[in-house]
């Protein structure tokens, strides 16, 4: 096993803030200095100069592109994170509305959307796992959504308990609106289906300070008309999202990452395979441990973003964070509420990265047998 003595160059295994691509923590390194052909620093760009009204317009282009989606989908940079969707959202389609709401409780994050909707009106959860420790996802057969629902959310992955749908939950007809901070652009799908998509950077986009919304445009017509400006999506489609001073950082790295997609891997179906050769290659290890690592998510529900598992004992779980920090393998805690370990696999993280992990975990393994 390591030494106690910490390595350099650490592996981001972290729920958030992810890893960079190498490629695009390369460009951010020269950006800093100065962006090629404009000879300033990306910390000092003007919000208002014709250079960053591209930068908007490029990386609007191009999450259009990577989604397949058509020019009547607005794309908008926002602030808040996803914890201001919760509130922005229903405040411009629950506001007033006789009817409920429907959002699935899947665990912690879908947790925290509940009561923010709930302050602008009412809301029904169609299904919750919470009595079952949020270990699973619900099954087609026990959801029954309303036909006249203002519209239907949910988190397409739980960071903290690792569960991700493979499917697209609910009924075409209601709007569905999905919180995809975790696993947005890391798989190819049908993203028509969805009349909104909202994403923070910090998982598989970039650094923290910007949230990415994906909206069709007919989905605001019934909204209020006494929002206040910064908190309503027509005001910030008419600003091109710079209806105050953006994270122009924040926005400029997206904008290298969604390069990275589109050019060097070949956009999302490409980056799919990557993830889940990842995922399978990492929970090869613990189905192989022979009880050693025990996974939270059922296997049908296993995230390829976020893989939470336990030990036999915490004592070994703190044994097991130690050597990995000295190994150069950072940030797989668990998340405060559920404790455990958890090892991230955002797209900016590599197979290599991986696979480093997967022989640690199996070196560990054997060694603690040994002691016994």
């Amino acid at each position: 096993m390591p030494s106690a003595a910490l390595t350099a160059n650490q592996l981001n295994f972290s729920g958030g803030p992810g890893a960079l691509p190498e490629a695009v923590l390369a460009e951010v390194k020269e950006a800093i200095e100065a962006v090629p052909g404009v000879g300033l620093s990306i910390l000092g760009i003007s919000h208002r100069s014709d250079w960053f009204a591209g930068v908007i317009a490029e990386l609007q282009a191009n999450i259009r592109t990577l989604l397949g989606l058509p020019d009547d989908y607005q794309v908008l940079f926002l602030q808040g994170g996803a914890t201001q969707q919760f509130s922005m959202l229903p405040m411009s389609l629950l506001a007033g509305s006789p009817t409920p709401a429907d959002y699935l409780l899947t665990g912690y994050w879908s947790g925290k959307a509940l009561p923010e909707a709930r302050r602008q009106g009412p809301v029904r959860v169609v299904w919750s796992g919470e009595r079952e420790g949020f270990c699973r996802l619900p099954r087609d057969e026990e959801l029954q959504f309303a036909n006249d629902a203002p519209y239907f959310h949910y988190v397409s992955n739980e960071t903290v308990e690792g569960l991700q749908f493979h499917r697209v939950p609910g009924r075409d007809e209601v709007p569905r609106i999905c919180d995809m901070s975790s696993d947005f652009l890391s798989r190819s799908g049908d993203y028509g289906r969805f009349a909104m998509i909202y994403a923070h950077a910090q998982k598989n986009l970039g650094p923290a300070g910007v949230t990415v919304v994906v909206l069709r445009e007919d989905l605001l017509r019934d909204a209020p008309d006494d929002l206040p400006g910064f908190l309503d999506y027509r005001a910030q489609i008419a600003a091109r999202s710079i209806y105050n001073t953006p994270p122009v950082f924040a926005i400029y790295v997206v904008l290298l990452v969604t390069r990275w997609l589109l050019r060097e891997i070949g956009g999302l179906a490409q980056m799919e395979a990557i993830n889940r050769q990842k995922a399978e290659r990492l929970y090869a290890c613990l189905d192989g441990s022979e009880g050693f690592y025990r996974g939270h998510a059922a296997v049908p529900d296993r995230s390829w973003m976020n893989v939470a598992f336990r030990l036999p004992s915490p004592a070994l779980e703190a044994r097991f964070l130690a050597a990995a920090k000295a190994a150069g393998l950072s940030g797989l805690e668990g998340h405060r509420s559920i404790g455990g370990l958890r090892a991230s696999l955002y797209n900016g993280l590599s197979l290599a990265a991986v696979q480093r992990l997967v022989e640690f975990m199996e070196d560990f393994r054997r060694h603690q047998a040994g002691r016994r």
